[in-house]
């Protein structure tokens, strides 16, 4: 009889649980992502907000093995491989330099320099990636560790956003703290099953 409850019991709260976990904390896609349909995309730097510059290196990595698991592009340029082609060409990096200027001084995604970009690294979208949490902290008294993330997909040679979404996961703890490039993967995963392809 104990064993029929607690069962009983277990399932009920996996079942809580995991219907508190549906969607993101923000996702939007314009009506013109219906028809797009990239081969290839590149994921521009990381951009950190706040003191995380730890995370960097991770979140790149962790997007690009998401995206080569998902196996929707024919080609993906990660971060490492456009950061050398930047190095190398002159020209490329003072249109990224302007585009990435534009876009987080004025929040204008210019045009003429998205589809020169695009021209010149052959990708036909672009994955811009935020990293706004990426700590251990105290919520409600429970000590947790926390990554959120911000992502938007631009169309290169119009330079739209077709899509931006945002995501938290908050995983708690008593003694051993949570990894957070693990945590980083959930958040991914989840995040870019949103993600027009």
């Amino acid at each position: 009889m104990v064993r029929k409850l607690f069962v009983k019991c277990s399932l009920f709260f996996l079942i809580m649980s995991l219907a508190a976990c549906g969607g993101l904390r923000f996702s939007q896609v314009t009506p013109e992502a219906k028809d797009f349909h990239p081969k290839t995309i590149a994921i521009f730097p990381v951009e950190i907000v706040g003191s995380n510059e730890e995370a960097r290196g991770s979140v790149e990595q962790i997007v690009a093995g998401v995206l080569a698991e998902k196996k929707w592009f024919s080609d993906i340029l990660d971060t490492e491989s456009l950061n050398r082609q930047l190095l190398a060409n002159e020209e490329l990096r003072k249109a990224m330099t302007d585009y990435l200027s534009k876009l987080r001084t004025v929040n204008f995604s210019d045009p003429d320099l998205s589809k020169k970009i695009g021209g010149m690294i052959n990708a036909e979208a672009f994955l811009l990636v935020s990293v706004d949490t990426w700590n251990y902290t105290v919520e409600k008294g429970d000590k947790v560790g926390k990554v959120s993330l911000g992502m938007k997909l631009h169309e290169a040679s119009t330079g739209k956003i077709m899509w931006k979404a945002g995501h938290q996961i908050a995983d708690s703890y008593i003694l051993i703290k949570p990894d957070l490039p693990k945590i980083a993967r959930n958040v991914v995963n989840e995040m870019v099953n949103y993600m027009p392809h």
